[in-house]
């Protein structure tokens, strides 16, 4: 398990983006090789990630990490909206490599399996990037999932309706009370997780993730057994952490920045 602690909120979102660059670079993907990336609907994540050229990254599948139960497509609060809007359409993929669970399929449960299919077919994923809420849910997996979880449909705990409010003029009762999310066991098999964490009201959720044991009240936890976890906050969300915890960590920095560092003949940005 790695942390990567940096200064300020802004950047964390430009040393994930460098980091899923240099990642897909590597990976050097081509017409008959995918490489496979699970997204949350970060935007600035998102929008650091599309100041790089990408014109060499040729083919990606991306997956969704949740999606709200009856919200329609098009509507500009939907998963679907928010990441073509702010991400799929100004990057080199095409939409059939876009895989997004849909909430208002026929049959969810089914909806569920066929997406857990889809990404095995695809060889599993290659990096999951997501965000925890203060209670340290990752995706949609509240306090008391399970640890082996798949994709499936899950009853939104009201700390997260009320943070989604924002979202629908802070009208509670139009926020969906039940999403389709991947599954924290789904997360547990993609080759590498790197978690954002910002501010100083996930501090203690950053503090659960990695100085106390696994936990299902605390989902993030679980990526402490993960073999390629990487967990990248700003120093508010270190308030909870040990001294010595931070300055172990920081001491590391000069060794986890070489991650990020301009590729030989990377592209660089805008």
């Amino acid at each position: 398990m790695k942390l990567i602690i940096l200064e300020q909120y802004d950047q964390v979102s430009e040393w994930a983006a460098k980091y899923v660059r240099n990642k897909i670079l590597l990976f050097n993907p081509g017409p008959e090789r995918y490489f496979t990336l699970g997204l949350p609907t970060g935007k600035p994540l998102l929008e650091q990630t599309t100041s790089y050229h990408t014109s060499s990254v040729i083919k990606r599948i991306c997956y969704g990490d949740d999606r709200a139960v009856g919200l329609p497509r098009d509507h500009p609060e939907s998963y679907h909206s928010f990441m073509w809007n702010n991400f799929f359409k100004y990057i080199d993929i095409r939409a059939e490599n876009v895989h997004i669970l849909d909430g208002n399929a026929a049959d969810l449960p089914s909806e569920c399996q066929a997406f857990e299919k889809k990404i095995q077919d695809a060889g599993g994923i290659e990096l999951f990037v997501g965000g925890i809420g203060p209670d340290g849910h990752i995706a949609f997996n509240e306090p008391g999932s399970s640890l082996v979880s798949r994709t499936r449909v899950k009853t939104l705990a009201m700390d997260t309706i009320q943070a989604n409010a924002r979202f629908f003029d802070g009208d509670l009762s139009k926020v969906p009370t039940m999403a389709l999310t991947v599954g924290v066991g789904t997360v547990m098999e993609a080759k590498e997780v790197m978690i954002l964490i910002t501010g100083g009201h996930k501090a203690f959720a950053l503090y659960k993730a990695i100085e106390e044991g696994v936990n299902h009240m605390w989902t993030v936890s679980a990526f402490q057994q993960h073999p390629q976890t990487l967990f990248v906050c700003d120093e508010d969300a270190t308030l909870e952490l040990r001294v010595k915890t931070v300055k172990y960590f920081k001491g590391m920095m000069h060794v986890h920045n070489k991650l990020v560092d301009p590729l030989p003949g990377s592209l660089k940005k805008n």
